[in-house]
């Protein structure tokens, strides 16, 4: 085990949930992920913090603005929301501004891109110790939800690590509805 797996994590601030990384794939540098939403006049605002240096983190290059797909194989922050068992949607962030938004009607399946009339916001900053994501969204919700929220964590060093708020049995599935467990309110 790593220093920076071993030191204690710092508690996450109100209105912040600690990810945990899915115990068969710990992190080497990785210290801790914070995530947050908070609803604002636009929609969802959402902010994850990756404590990690980030010369030891893997931060795909910046690009114009796009939906793409894949952008789980490295760095990526996802949101999944609960709209009505069983289906959900799935938001994926790339530090990169790439983006991407499905429709799922039952676990892994009916997948479908979702459109959206407005493409997410994303913004970057890092200041050496922690890399920061803030993602701002206008999802077609109009009651509250559960939702999960998760991170793939790409190291420099080859590691990659799978966090979340809760993590079912085998291996990592940010799909498995046991994640799905911070409330949304819904939209004023």
């Amino acid at each position: 085990m790593s220093d920076a797996v071993a030191r204690p994590r710092p508690a996450a601030a109100k209105g912040e949930w600690a990810l945990v990384p899915h115990p068969d794939t710990p992190a080497s540098a990785v210290e801790y992920v914070h995530a947050s939403v908070r609803q604002s006049e636009y929609g969802l605002d959402l902010a994850y913090v990756i404590g990690c240096p980030t010369d030891r983190l893997v931060v795909p290059a910046a690009v114009m603005p796009a939906r793409a797909d894949g952008l789980w194989r490295s760095t990526c922050l996802e949101l999944f929301v609960q709209t009505g068992a069983p289906g959900y949607l799935e938001f994926n962030f790339s530090p990169s501004s790439a983006w991407a938004a499905y429709r799922f009607t039952d676990y892994r399946t009916g997948m479908a891109e979702m459109p959206l009339d407005v493409a997410p916001r994303i913004m970057v900053s890092a200041d050496g110790d922690a890399l920061i994501v803030i993602a701002r969204i206008a999802p077609p919700l109009s009651v509250a939800s559960v939702a999960g929220l998760s991170a793939v964590i790409e190291e420099a060093d080859g590691t990659k690590s799978y966090w979340a708020l809760a993590h079912g049995d085998g291996p990592p599935d940010f799909h498995n509805a046991e994640g799905f467990v911070a409330a949304l309110p819904a939209p004023a």
